[in-house]
């Protein structure tokens, strides 16, 4: 009797701890949708211990990108490329406030990334693919920028490179003989190592830019006279136009100070004197990358240093004083969300080459509905024809095994809630498979107990063997395919580590509450009422 005691307190502890990690996701997807997608801490201490859904069945978006090995030199290869890459992308997506992302390796130099909820593919792909390499260059002189200038004119005019486009030029001959440069309005009063390119002559300049001024293979500026590199500017001017223009500038072709030395970077206000509501971003340094740049800005008072992001000119301060403190900031933002994404990957860091986007799908919230609906569906269809078959076939022991299944599933959802696991629908198909493995056991030792009753035994006797016989075949049976869900966890993908997830804990459920549970009921049914026919 005390052992009965004993087994009893030991269910209902597991009940109430069991039911303690259920109470969370019970309470989160109860919630009506503008309840849960609240930031309050009281709703976002629930989201974080509630179970998730997968991409599948919230929507979200799915990526799949190639890492760019040709981008690296064979001497530069460290053969850890993509894991690095999958570490700064993961650090972004982190910060990015996505929950339970996954990315994974694929392949050789593969990276899926399946970000569920997220319903903004393109700003998805520009803060997971964006490069991020910051550098700090020196703008040029005047001079040095007629002659970079001069150098992608001859270049252009050797290519037979010709402007056929609206330009400032006095005659054709020297209008053929400055194709690049005749596209350009060029400031003639200050010594500036720049040029505006107007709105109606960027394609053709951008066209024989990319030829002359560009190296495609390498994916980088070539070097022109002086030392000297052309960039755009990454601001647009001439918004009221389909072609806004631009600006070109001559910077240094090496960068004196790169984003490998940005310890924090932080969305600010204020840093713009002239618009001091528009965001920006507030870099500060660490301690080597801040003597770097006091000494940059001390040795060039009155010169512009360009803000360099992925090649593009984001913006070009005149240097006034020494800076010193290792702080400075990018303006010439358009917006918050620009502003909070290139402050995510500045701080997660430059990814080690370019990624290739070789496959895109975006899931939306009606479909993941559509799946939810019909996944619960079919559990519950499933759910009533096992119990219907066990009330009708084993009648009241029937209904022991329909207890044993509930428990199982109790056990099996407040589990996935314990371990904050993401449910997919590959996930409530391990489910419905779980409703039938879960009688399987029962099956196996009702069967043993018939058996024993047609031999003669009496009911506690046939119930003592049933158990007792029907214990190594349940064990091996479970074992086997518990050792199966084990390897596809192991070696399979997310979709399949989702089904074999849910096909473990309801195998070691469906252990417990067919051997221990029912085992329970009966022995305490016998002490108390002692039964000479049992109905089986």
């Amino acid at each position: 009797m005390s052992n009965l005691r004993w087994k009893w307190a030991l269910l209902v502890l597991l009940l109430v701890v069991f039911g303690w990690y259920l109470v969370p996701t019970i309470r989160y997807y109860t919630m009506d949708p503008a309840e849960r997608s609240s930031q309050s801490p009281k709703v976002a201490k629930i989201r974080l211990n509630a179970m998730k859904l997968g991409l599948d069945l919230q929507g979200g978006s799915y990526l799949v990108y190639e890492v760019d090995m040709s981008k690296i030199p064979e001497k530069d290869r460290r053969g850890d490329e993509v894991d690095r890459a999958i570490e700064i992308i993961r650090n972004r997506v982190d910060q990015f406030g996505v929950s339970e992302p996954v990315i994974q390796k694929q392949g050789a130099n593969r990276i899926v990334v399946q970000l569920p909820g997220l319903q903004e593919p393109e700003r998805a792909k520009a803060l997971v693919g964006k490069t991020a390499r910051l550098e700090f260059r020196l703008v040029k002189t005047k001079q040095e920028f007629f002659q970079a200038l001069a150098a992608v004119d001859r270049a252009a005019v050797r290519r037979g490179l010709v402007a056929g486009a609206d330009t400032s030029a006095a005659d054709s001959t020297a209008f053929n003989a400055s194709p690049f440069s005749s596209l350009l309005q060029r400031a003639s009063t200050e010594d500036v190592g720049y040029a505006y390119c107007p709105a109606k002559n960027l394609d053709k300049a951008m066209q024989i830019w990319s030829k002359v001024a560009w190296d495609s293979t390498e994916s980088k500026p070539r070097v022109l006279a002086g030392g000297t590199v052309l960039l755009w500017g990454d601001k647009e001017f001439g918004r009221n136009t389909e072609n806004p223009g631009r600006y070109l500038y001559a910077l240094n072709s090496r960068a004196d100070l790169t984003g490998d030395h940005v310890a924090d970077a932080r969305v600010a206000f204020g840093l713009e004197p002239t618009r001091p509501s528009a965001p920006g971003i507030s870099l500060t340094l660490d301690k080597r990358g801040g003597a770097i740049f006091t000494k940059l800005t001390g040795n060039n008072v009155g010169r512009q240093l360009a803000i360099v992001l992925d090649n593009r000119v984001k913006s070009a301060p005149v240097i006034r004083d020494k800076i010193r403190g290792g702080r400075a900031s990018i303006t010439g933002l358009t917006g918050d969300a620009e502003a909070k994404d290139l402050g995510i990957v500045l701080r997660a860091g430059a990814l080690p080459t370019d990624l290739v986007l070789q496959e895109e799908r975006t899931v939306g919230p009606t479909l993941g509905r559509d799946s939810i609906r019909q996944g619960l569906r079919a559990a519950f269809v499933g759910l009533a024809l096992v119990i219907l078959l066990m009330l009708i076939y084993y009648r009241a022991s029937g209904a022991l095994a329909v207890l044993a299944l509930v428990l199982n599933i109790f056990f099996l959802m407040a589990t996935l809630g314990m371990l904050r696991a993401t449910l997919t629908l590959p996930g409530i198909a391990g489910i419905v498979l779980t409703i039938g493995i879960a009688v399987d056991a029962n099956v196996l030792v009702f069967e043993r107990i018939r058996e024993e009753l047609r031999n003669g035994k009496t009911v506690l006797g046939a119930i003592d063997a049933g158990y007792g016989r029907a214990f190594v075949t349940i064990m091996d049976s479970n074992l086997t395919t518990l050792i199966s869900a084990i390897v596809l966890f192991q070696f399979g993908t997310g979709p399949i580590k989702g089904f074999a997830t849910t096909i473990m804990i309801g195998i070691i459920a469906n252990i417990f509450t067919a051997v221990f549970v029912t085992r329970l009921i009966y022995d305490s049914i016998m002490v108390k009422h002692p039964i000479e026919k049992l109905s089986i």
